[in-house]
């Protein structure tokens, strides 16, 4: 029989499985195997947050997202490279950049070892995660969407790189 009591019950467990299913979509693990490797450049929070922005605090050391097309490495088309706003790692060549129209810089490829991956499980998805591999700060993820040669699109965080002309 149904009751003004049931539907009221029914309500309630149903806010709270879904509240449960917000929790899980918004849990991080690709943070996990990061923060357990051993990176050459290593600095307290504090010590982050004196050295970057607030923004690339966020982004590098947070794992956050900047808002899509507001980098002005966007527009960057000079020769040169994209090195790590955390540790000044080259990271990326200009030639290997390319507009994939999503609103961040994209690359088809890193410079060989510069980045390294883990998984990323936030938003109930498993992502790849790129972050670099002297100092972990998060740059961005990886895709299987991109062009010739590699078919990869490096989707980076414009905040998390330095540009340096050639």
């Amino acid at each position: 029989m149904i009751t003004r009591r049931n539907i009221a019950l029914g309500g309630v467990a149903f806010a709270a499985i879904a509240a449960t299913g917000v929790l899980a979509l918004r849990w991080r693990g690709g943070g996990a195997d990061a923060a357990t490797e051993t990176f050459e450049v290593n600095h307290t929070p504090e010590e982050w947050q004196k050295l970057l922005t607030p923004e690339q605090y966020s982004v590098l050391r947070q794992e956050d997202t900047e808002r899509p097309f507001t980098s002005p490495l966007n527009h960057e088309k000079r020769k040169g490279t994209f090195v790590c706003a955390g540790c000044d790692l080259p990271l990326f060549v200009s030639e290997t950049k390319f507009d994939s129209g999503t609103g961040w810089p994209s690359f088809y490829a890193p410079i060989e070892g510069a980045t390294r991956t883990s998984q990323d499980w936030s938003f109930g998805m498993q992502r790849d995660e790129v972050h670099c591999r002297r100092c972990g700060g998060h740059l961005g993820h990886v895709f299987n969407d991109g062009p010739k040669p590699t078919g990869l699109r490096y989707c980076m965080n414009g905040v998390s790189l330095k540009f340096v002309a050639a």
